[in-house]
């Protein structure tokens, strides 16, 4: 993996020379309009990125897109992997690797998740400050590299709290509806049932989604700062369940992207 990840770096740093990033960035689905706000330098698709794994769904794009967003150097990872889509946790986890060896110092995470807490509603903000892992394996299974990381990385505090803390003042001081919470990774493709809807709520999430924590893993792994924000695309109350689509999904996320860019972008010119 580390040969792997050298040859990655190393084309990459032929594509855009002296452009050194800062920030990283993984847009979640419906949430790929943040590119338009980069002033942008450099794009390279995934599929000519030596041992890049390419997203398989159709509504995301499968770029790394360099430029400059509120002051700062930025990638951001248009189009993320999902365990769903077949991909290894290894592979879903490698662009964040390969990130940090291009020398990022924090990461940023977005997601569109599915709203457990009934305080909540679709088209909400969610800043994580923790999360639950229940995806079916984990991306440090395996050999350890340490110039990596260490073999047991320390999970107390996954998501940065200066990080939390100044966004949620800035969702406050620009009166978008922001909350904190618990975030809950599962397998997917498939929704939750009611039933599991209720058992994800008693376990202690505030939302559900299919992705963000094997990145979250490995940027902790990797000694990278964390911040991730959702946003709430579905409503998965038991009582009052209804059917929703993957389009009802992306239409609600699009809608609320401007809020949650709002934030990342006044978050940006804090750092």
């Amino acid at each position: 993996m580390l040969n792997q990840i050298r040859e990655s770096v190393e084309f990459i740093k032929h594509r855009i020379g002296d452009f050194n990033p800062e920030i990283g960035i993984i847009l979640g689905t419906g949430l790929g309009a943040l590119v338009n706000e980069i002033k942008i330098e450099y794009q390279l698709m995934y599929s000519n990125i030596p041992n890049f794994p390419i997203s398989t769904l159709e509504f995301h794009s499968g770029k790394l897109i360099f430029g400059e967003l509120s002051g700062k150097k930025v990638v951001a990872m248009q189009g993320r992997l999902h365990f769903y889509e077949g991909y290894d946790m290894k592979q879903i986890t490698f662009p964040v690797r390969v990130l940090k060896m291009l020398g990022i110092e924090k990461l940023f995470v977005s997601n569109a998740s599915g709203a457990l807490n009934p305080e909540f509603r679709k088209g909400d903000l969610m800043v994580i400050e923790d999360h639950i892992n229940l995806q079916p394996h984990n991306p440090l299974v395996g050999t350890n590299y340490e110039e990596l990381g260490p073999r047991f990385p320390d999970m107390s505090a996954p998501y940065d709290a200066e990080m939390i803390k100044k966004a949620l003042q800035i969702a406050k001081d620009k009166k978008i509806t922001c909350h904190k919470g618990v975030y809950v990774s599962v397998t997917g493709p498939n929704l939750e049932t009611k039933a599991e809807y209720k058992f994800l709520r008693i376990i202690g999430a505030d939302a559900v989604g299919m992705s963000t924590v094997p990145e979250v893993i490995v940027a902790n792994h990797m000694s990278l700062p964390v911040f991730a924000i959702s946003v709430l695309t579905d409503e998965g109350f038991p009582e009052t369940l209804k059917p929703v689509s993957v389009a009802d999904i992306i239409k609600i996320a699009s809608e609320a992207e401007p809020k949650m860019t709002i934030i990342l972008k006044e978050l940006l010119l804090q750092l």
